[in-house]
């Protein structure tokens, strides 16, 4: 090697550095109210908002996080919403990636049309259309369920336009060589596109549970009964009209961001490769 090749490899660019620097400020911007609540988490109510804050408490208060446990129901709390979440996440990982599969490998009258009209649902917010979606769940007589939920967010049309894309950048020699050896569409699917497409669920896979793990509003709106709540509105419980528990409120949100950790830590690796390509291809 060179040695002039060795000095570039030496010489740190100042574009570099300014790069690295940003990064670092934006990484503990983003991180400082995780570290805030954690903080919080361990502090009577009167020594949250103190100033200046005291980022490592003298004494702190580990009794908040047993507390929590009997002010609230909070594992019934918990057991719902990691009920939900999971029941999400399989229903749209499933439904997805096969409407995917159809829209990306098949051939019909009419298929982009279909796509483009079942993707631009994506830009209609919800709140346009939460009243009629609750009177016809009402008129099902699936109010006050977790099944309400589940049908509601079993069909995701981002889902669906992520694995679409990641299909795409399959060849489609290899659909032809499984249907010349006798492979059905659904084998197809099952035993070629699914397990080639990990980077692609992992991410959908975490995108689902996140929003279904921290949806306040659906619950809110559906369940009624305190043995269906979910973890958000069970946080809500905690704040009363007078007086807000934050230090308790704080200890609680620690805990439910625990599996959410849990679940992005175990598939970081194939959710920055399908953040990656997932729009490589179209």
């Amino acid at each position: 090697m060179s040695d002039i090749t060795l000095k570039q490899r030496r010489t740190i660019r100042p574009g570099r550095i300014f790069l690295y620097l940003l990064l670092l400020l934006l990484t503990c911007a983003m991180i400082l109210p995780f570290v805030w609540m954690l903080s919080s988490s361990l502090k009577l109510n009167k020594d949250v908002f103190t100033f200046p804050m005291q980022w490592i408490p003298e004494n702190p208060r580990w009794a908040n996080f047993s507390d929590i446990w009997q002010r609230i129901p909070l594992l019934t709390f918990v057991f719902n919403t990691i009920k939900l979440s999971v029941i999400v996440t399989v229903l749209q990982v499933v439904t997805s990636s096969f409407a995917a599969y159809a829209f990306a490998k098949l051939r019909f009258k009419g298929r982009n049309a279909l796509f483009l009209g079942y993707v631009a649902t994506i830009a209609v917010p919800w709140q346009t259309y939460m009243v009629p979606q609750f009177i016809m769940m009402r008129q099902f007589g699936l109010n006050n369920s977790h099944l309400a939920i589940i049908c509601l967010q079993a069909f995701s049309a981002f889902g669906v336009f992520m694995m679409r894309q990641f299909y795409m950048g399959i060849p489609d020699d290899l659909c032809e060589a499984a249907r010349i050896d006798g492979l059905t569409e659904y084998g197809i699917w099952a035993r070629i596109m699914v397990p080639l497409s990990k980077p692609a669920v992992s991410t959908l896979v975490i995108f689902t549970f996140v929003n279904t793990w921290n949806d306040f509003l659906g619950p809110q709106i559906y369940l009624i009964r305190t043995e269906l709540k979910t973890i958000q509105i069970g946080l809500r419980m905690l704040i009363s009209q007078y007086t807000s528990e934050y230090g308790l409120i704080m200890a609680a949100s620690v805990v439910t961001l625990i599996p959410i950790l849990v679940i992005f830590l175990s598939l970081q690796k194939y959710f920055v490769q399908g953040v990656a390509t997932a729009g490589l291809k179209g």
